[in-house]
C-alpha cells in the first residue's frame, strides 16, 4: 500500500534515474572503456556498478508503481486513524507531543514523521478516534498515547 503522494514520489525516482542520471552514467561508462585497458580503469569499474545500481533500482521501481496499491482518502475515514492519516498524539505522562503520518514501507526514506503502518505504534492507533487512548507495548516499555487530532491529506 502507498498513499498518491507517495507513488508520485517514487514516479519521479524513476523518471529522474531513467532521463538524467542513467544517460550521465552510461556516457562516462562509455568515455571510460575507450580508454583502452579496463583492467585497471576505476572510472570504468566504478561508472559500471553505478549503472548497475541504477538499473537494479529502477527495475524496483518500476515492479513498484505497477504493483502497489494506492489507497486515496475517502470522506468514510473521517474521524477515525487509517491508512496515511496524520495523527496527534500526546503522551501525558511524559509530556511527549508527536505528529505522525501512517504510510507504507516504501515512503519512509527521509520522511522523520511518519512511520510504518506495520509498526508498533501504527497498529495501536488504527482504528482509534479523537480521545481514544493507544497503548503501545515494545520490549522495553508500555506507553499510552492520547489522540488529539486525525486529519488526512485531500488531493
Amino acid at each position: 500500500m502507498i498513499t498518491s503522494e507517495g507513488l508520485q514520489k517514487l514516479k519521479e525516482e524513476h523518471d529522474h534515474l531513467w532521463r538524467v542520471e542513467r544517460p550521465d552514467v552510461t556516457n562516462k561508462v562509455s568515455w571510460a572503456a575507450s580508454l583502452g585497458d579496463r583492467s585497471e580503469n576505476a572510472d570504468y569499474h566504478y561508472n559500471k556498478k553505478r549503472l548497475r545500481e541504477i538499473d537494479s533500482r529502477l527495475r524496483y521501481l518500476r515492479k513498484c508503481i505497477d504493483d502497489f496499491k494506492v489507497i486515496e482518502y475517502h470522506p468514510h475515514m473521517d474521524g477515525k486513524v487509517n491508512f496515511g492519516a496524520w495523527v496527534d498524539i500526546e503522551n501525558v505522562e511524559k509530556g511527549f507531543k508527536r505528529r505522525l503520518r501512517i504510510v507504507g514501507y516504501e515512503e519512509l526514506k527521509s520522511n522523520k514523521d511518519y512511520i510504518s503502518m506495520d509498526s508498533p505504534m501504527a497498529q495501536a492507533l488504527l482504528n482509534k478516534t479523537v480521545g481514544e487512548e493507544a497503548v503501545v507495548e515494545t520490549p522495553a516499555a508500555k506507553f499510552v498515547w492520547m489522540i488529539h487530532k486525525i486529519s488526512y491529506d485531500k488531493d
